[in-house]
């Protein structure tokens, strides 16, 4: 037990749930002045209050105890000042800790090849474009394929995809550079997020991790607003390429303008607003556009379109064919949550279980599930 940790895990983990110190003493059992004096380093709790102050706060105790991965190479970047920036950032050097540690006992590393985008993005204006462009080329994509799983596609260029639901608006992902473990991207997967914003922030975060690696240090965490629109630009362009969605925008040209919107963001699987991002000229933002867009929602269906609204939006376990049968694949017009899953990690769990290089419970505790549910998880394994 490294008991150095315990006051640092205590306070950062308190003040993210919003508890105070004396509600959190009374839902353990322990005096206002017992818990103060652990949480400023003044006593050394015994185990069994360690495990009534977790049971409490609902944590495993190792969270409790354990050193955390101080990352710095990191861009995690908020107009707002974020509450709970110090357990996010917490949260993914755990993970990528456990990610780093599980290839390195299985000897299994993916390369990797966004080095080789890095190097080959031109100056001056268009490079996001370019950019996206070099990454679809290096990840194998041709000109009219889109994004059909973007966990995957990262993972394949070895950047580490993870996700987590953290109940606030105001944080969307975060990217990691090489030197801190990454390169790897990590999306808040919220229910009140949509799962195309997942896929978006994912494709916003690999355009950082291309453009931006410059200005990786968590010590900045201010938004640059010309490198969010170059970011922004990048995810547009990288899930709509510029042949096949010039060919269905062109094709959807007798449309009303909501219709054609809606229709091409099913075909590529993006938000309405990605879609509006992409038709822009405006490399300040796509304002008319919204505009123009929002009145013709609001005619239609007689509602105003919220912020947090995505109309025919991916929604959980609710597939049908949405296109005609001479499309390469059948389109869902609505998907669910298992068009976001990162797949690598749970490969290294099941591996390292198989052959006994960690436990059932140390599996459990990586992947973040109790640890019936991860024997369920287990017993459904198939060779």
């Amino acid at each position: 037990m490294d008991a150095d940790m315990i006051p640092v895990n205590l306070r950062r983990l308190r003040e993210a749930r919003r508890i105070t110190q004396g509600k959190l003493a009374e839902k353990a059992g322990l005096s206002r002045v017992a818990y103060r004096n652990i949480e400023t380093g003044q006593s050394v709790p015994r185990v069994w209050t360690l495990e009534a102050i977790d049971a409490a706060l609902r944590v495993p105790l190792a969270q409790l105890v354990a050193p955390v991965k101080e990352l710095k190479a990191v861009r995690f970047r908020s107009n707002k000042n974020l509450r709970l920036r110090a357990q996010i950032l917490a949260d993914v050097g755990r993970w990528l800790n456990d990610f780093n540690a599980l290839e390195q006992m299985l000897d299994d590393r993916k390369a990797n090849r966004l080095r080789e985008i890095s190097g080959k993005i031109p100056n001056g204006s268009g490079r996001e474009k370019a950019a996206a462009a070099r990454a679809r080329e290096a990840f194998g994509l041709d000109d009219e394929e889109p994004v059909r799983d973007i966990c995957g596609l990262l993972e394949s260029a070895g950047v580490k995809v993870g996700e987590k639901s953290i109940a606030s608006s105001d944080f969307f992902g975060l990217s990691v550079a090489e030197a801190d473990g990454g390169p790897a991207v990590y999306v808040n997967t919220w229910k009140r997020i949509t799962v195309e914003r997942w896929i978006f922030t994912a494709a916003h975060e690999l355009g950082h991790l291309i453009l931006h690696l410059a200005d990786f240090n968590v010590e900045q965490a201010d938004e640059i607003d010309a490198h969010e629109i170059e970011a922004n630009t990048f995810a547009a362009f990288f899930l709509m390429p510029e042949v096949s969605f010039r060919k269905e925008w062109e094709d959807t040209a007798g449309l009303a303008f909501i219709d054609r919107v809606l229709k091409v963001k099913r075909i590529f699987r993006v938000s309405y607003l990605t879609v509006l991002h992409r038709i822009s000229e405006d490399e300040n933002g796509y304002g008319d556009l919204l505009e123009l867009f929002l009145r013709d929602y609001e005619k239609k269906h007689n509602k105003f379109l919220l912020k947090a609204d995505e109309p025919e939006a991916i929604a959980q376990d609710a597939f049908r064919t949405g296109f005609p049968e001479s499309r390469s694949a059948k389109e869902p017009e609505k998907l669910s949550r298992s068009d976001f899953i990162q797949d690598r990690l749970y490969n290294l769990v099941s591996r390292a279980i198989k052959n006994e290089t960690i436990s059932m419970g140390r599996g459990a505790e990586i992947l973040g599930k109790p640890l019936t549910e991860m024997r369920e998880l287990a017993a459904s394994w198939i060779d």
